[in-house]
């Protein structure tokens, strides 16, 4: 599975690793520009902090809850930080539809931390 076929998925499965080298897998929105996936996420995330140390990922498909499917294939890549973009956000928001806009006004509502959110750009391992 490549980078492409990974974002026809509505969900992925998008795994950090701790110091320790354990994996954290976290169900993230994914958009694709270029060659490179997009993940949105609060700039407070946990998946930021890992991502500092160690820029390391592997995703595959999963549900909406995370739940990732037997044998899914698993794609490697390297992740950078950086903020969100007009054009980015219209990436999401033509996947995502209604879906999105909504979704982030609830997290601002009933949310804690801070509401900004920052993007993790995944190139190919």
């Amino acid at each position: 599975m490549d980078f492409t076929e990974l974002n026809r998925s509505r969900f992925v499965s998008l795994s950090t690793f701790r110091k320790t080298g354990v994996a954290v897998p976290t169900p993230v929105w994914i958009a694709k520009q270029g060659d490179d996936l997009l993940v949105t996420t609060p700039s407070g995330s946990g998946k930021l902090k890992r991502l500092r140390n160690n820029p390391a990922i592997e995703a595959r498909s999963c549900s909406r809850m995370g739940k990732v499917v037997d044998n899914a294939p698993i794609v490697s890549g390297v992740a950078t930080i950086e903020p969100e973009s007009p054009e980015i956000i219209a990436l999401f928001k033509k996947k995502y539809g209604f879906e999105y806009p909504f979704v982030l006004r609830m997290e601002r509502l009933f949310g804690k931390g801070p509401h900004d959110r920052l993007i993790i750009r995944i190139t190919p391992a």
